[in-house]
């Protein structure tokens, strides 16, 4: 017979309870249910599902403008926006006015954010809307969209109305490029992009560096649990503002564009770090084949504007502003890319908003679609079957 156990002696057993995994928990981010990669939003909560949660962190995101720019670089703006929002460090760069303008026409995060409490400059008590008069039965049940906790709430809401205010942009440190200040001074070490590419990747290098975004380095415990996400806007990288005089032995423009891109993202692979790049590709056309630009970038989307076309007059799509295309997505931890719902894509911009959406058509009425009855009873041939058809109609 065995000896009985004592009490008093604990029972060693080998289960083991399992715990949370350990995640990286950065502000304004939040894991990929799909390949568990960390995600930031893009300020547009609609582009965020159409890319499978977010754009993922390590990537390059790049966005083909329309031929005026303008809804590629609003979309620039809410990325930037959102950063904010977020408190992740910020890098512009232009050729064209100064960066300092773009930030100052970010739009402004709508009422009812936490942040806003702090904002001095804020709305006015007299500006805000009154609260809705509802019956006293309903006053118990809850919202149907209700305000969740910082911690689980992925992204905002802007209004294009307003701008934000400064003591919003000084609220995270912002660093600016601008391309006719930074090449004043002429050097170069290496032939293989041109002046103007080689200067602003140095200026990544050495943001990614001394921030402290490379995940190679060594950091405390105390400083990892202050990490943060840097987030690299270019503005029309790649239009006749960022082409250099060609010298002898140099690259031409597609190829030193194909250069830095390779080299961006295999830096941000290993870096807290995304990047959103718009480039007006319909300008790059005579000089190459734009394909092999899309296929150093993780994920791509192409912007078509109706403005100036056939499209903008055509009924069709008069609740449109244009077309969203989706021309890559990224591969990242998985075989697969994330699939949407539907790759008809449509966009709009209203007053204070800007939205994609599923590209619904009207349906179309036209004189086959509403024939009788009787055309379609009507018979082919001799049969019994026909003529008892012919003789009367059937009525389901």
């Amino acid at each position: 017979m065995a000896a009985p156990i004592s009490a008093n002696k604990a029972v060693k057993t080998s289960f083991q309870r399992r715990g949370k995994p350990k995640t990286c928990e950065i502000a304004g981010t939040r894991p990929s249910l799909h390949n568990n990669v960390l995600l930031v939003s893009s300020g547009v909560p609609s582009f965020d599902f159409v890319l499978g949660g977010g754009i993922a962190v390590g990537s390059v995101l790049l966005v083909e403008e329309d031929s005026f720019g303008h809804y590629a670089h609003l979309m620039l703006r809410y990325f930037l926006a959102e950063g904010i929002m977020g408190g992740h460090e910020l890098f512009l760069a232009n050729a064209d006015h100064n960066p300092d303008k773009t930030l100052k026409m970010l739009p402004y995060p709508v009422e009812g954010d936490k942040v806003l409490a702090g904002d001095s400059k804020g709305p006015s008590p007299d500006t805000t809307e009154q609260p809705m008069k509802i019956a006293w039965r309903y006053e118990s049940l809850p919202k149907v969209q209700g305000n969740t906790s910082t911690s689980h709430k992925f992204g905002h809401s802007f209004d294009l109305s307003r701008t934000v205010t400064p003591d919003l942009l000084s609220r995270v440190k912002r660093t600016t490029f601008h391309l006719p200040e930074e090449m004043r001074e002429s050097t170069q070490d290496h032939f293989y992009l041109c002046p103007s590419h080689q200067r602003l990747l140095r200026r990544i290098e050495a943001q990614v560096r001394d921030g402290g975004f490379h995940l190679k380095d060594g950091v405390q415990p105390k400083q990892a649990a202050n990490r943060t996400i840097l987030r690299i806007a270019l503005q029309s990288f790649g239009s006749p503002l960022w082409w250099d005089e060609p010298s002898p032995g140099g690259p031409d423009v597609i190829t030193s564009l194909c250069r830095f891109l390779h080299a961006l993202r295999a830096l941000l692979r290993n870096s807290l770090a995304v990047a959103m790049v718009t480039m007006p590709v319909h300008l790059l056309q005579e000089f190459g084949d734009v394909l092999m630009l899309e296929r150093l970038c993780d994920s791509v989307v192409h912007v078509e504007s109706f403005a100036g076309s056939d499209k903008e007059t055509n009924p069709i799509f008069e609740d449109y502003h244009g077309l969203l295309h989706i021309k890559q997505l990224p591969r990242l931890n998985s075989l697969t890319a994330h699939a949407p719902d539907s790759t008809d894509l449509g966009f709009r911009v209203k007053k204070k908003k800007f939205t994609i959406e599923k590209l619904h058509l009207p349906p179309e009425f036209s004189d086959s679609a509403s024939r009788p009855q009787e055309d379609s009873l009507a018979p082919s041939g001799g049969s019994g079957c026909s003529s008892i058809l012919q003789k009367r109609n059937l009525d389901f």
